[in-house]
């Protein structure tokens, strides 16, 4: 999720580091975006029940503070693709590349395991083993890239176009979701499905399944994420280019992208796995038009994501990123992942205080993954959807001072191997 370049080690690639201001602005921006996602889901009542982009029971502003967030987890992806690429412009090997992606790849699975879930959930309970989402999907991501950077550019170009395209064809494969021990056991085959497309859980390890054995859910199933970042890998071509040619480019691809959306979207027969409806009501036909899948995302989602974000590069290329706003943003871009994690502590935090206002039970903070699918269930948590802007806006400016702490310590203390990873 940085940036790095030339080097022969990997000690050395975190030595010389290419920062590209508007990569680093964009995805900055859907850092703080991401944090609104994550301050409703605590602070909105009921917000962990994802009821905010349905046709039937949603409403404009509850619809466009959940839509809204879904830019985030696509440009992460993307803009991890885009960071590998810029390796290889700065003349690092492929063999260089590829050792780099692999490790990396692995750190972030296992950041995912044994960081993210408890500091998510703020429960270790050994009965969800792993909760698979936005992290594992970039670290396999890269895992496969470590692989496919032997190939030539236009063959991964024309995977990434493959995938992304192509993988709704593959929606119809289904395989029985598994719920416990009560449910048959997946094969491998259908472990390996779960994993790659369909999501869902399964037990941990397979060949054995008990009421005590731990479950893995796979909310970001990976091969849509996989094509996402061979793109994103391509998308680093454009910066070996001049200014000029590169914006315009950047600008047709988010207008392509855009008119293909409501072109395939339009037409509802292919491209997401739930076709839109016309409702009587207007807001209602256009909550569903965009009511997209998410998990995996559909060719629909990463269209109606992808498409600003090229259009927001494009935007920001030329221009001089000197204001205060636009350093504000940068500074959480170059240290996406030291955010990640620690804006969770705020989410808590800002949560637990709506919890006590309210006379509220704190067990939702502390819940954990399985009860939440199982039970038992915790009682009402969170209060009204206006009390998310302010606690959100709050927590953005607080995050600003670690993380501007951060990105000087990774800049003054390049020989320490851990913060190329954090």
């Amino acid at each position: 999720m940085t940036n790095p370049v030339i080097s022969n080690t990997p000690a050395t690639v975190a030595s010389r580091m290419r920062r590209i201001d508007s990569v680093d602005l964009y995805r900055g921006v859907i850092m703080v975006i991401m944090l609104l996602d994550h301050v409703r889901e605590r602070v909105h009542l009921d917000g962990m029940i994802e009821q905010a982009t349905d046709p039937a029971t949603s409403n404009w502003a509850l619809y466009v503070t959940r839509w809204a967030t879904h830019l985030c987890a696509p440009a992460f992806v993307l803009l991890a693709g885009t960071s590998a690429g810029l390796m290889k412009q700065r003349g690092l090997s492929t063999s260089g590349i590829s050792r780099y992606l692999l490790t990396r790849g692995l750190v972030l699975i296992l950041i995912e395991i044994f960081v993210v879930r408890p500091l998510v959930f703020f429960n270790v309970n050994p009965l969800l083993f792993a909760f698979l989402e936005t992290i594992w999907a970039i670290g396999f991501s890269m895992i496969v890239l470590s692989l496919l950077v032997y190939l030539p550019q236009r063959a991964i170009l024309a995977i990434g176009l493959l995938i992304v395209f192509g993988h709704n064809a593959l929606d119809s494969m289904r395989v029985p979701p598994f719920f416990g021990s009560a449910t048959p056991t997946p094969t491998t085959g259908a472990t390996l499905w779960i994993i790659l497309h369909q999501g869902g859980l399964f037990p941990f390890p397979i060949y054995h399944v008990s009421s005590g054995t731990p479950l893995i859910l796979v909310g970001y199933p990976v091969l849509p994420w996989i094509g996402v970042m061979a793109l994103g890998y391509c998308l680093a071509e454009l910066y070996s280019w001049n200014a000029e040619r590169r914006k315009k480019t950047l600008m047709t691809l988010g207008i392509t992208m855009t008119a293909l959306f409501f072109i395939i979207r339009g037409v509802n027969v292919y491209g997401d796995v739930t076709p839109w409806k016309s409702f009587d009501n207007l807001s209602q036909t256009i909550f569903s038009f965009f009511n997209l899948q998410k998990y995996p995302p559909s060719l629909s989602f990463l269209l109606a994501t992808l498409a600003p974000c090229a259009l927001v590069l494009a935007y920001a290329d030329t221009k001089p990123l000197t204001s205060k706003l636009s350093r504000w943003f940068i500074t959480f871009g170059k240290v996406p992942m030291f955010y990640f994690l620690t804006q969770w502590l705020w989410v808590h935090f800002v949560g637990g205080l709506v919890n006590v206002a309210y006379g509220q039970s704190l067990s939702s903070q502390t819940i954990s993954l399985t009860d939440y699918m199982f039970g038992p269930q915790p009682g009402p948590s969170g209060g009204p959807l206006w009390l998310v802007y302010p606690a959100w806006l709050l927590g953005a400016i607080l995050l600003y001072f670690p993380c501007r702490w951060y990105a000087d310590l990774r800049a003054r203390r390049r020989d320490i191997t851990l913060l190329r990873y954090i």
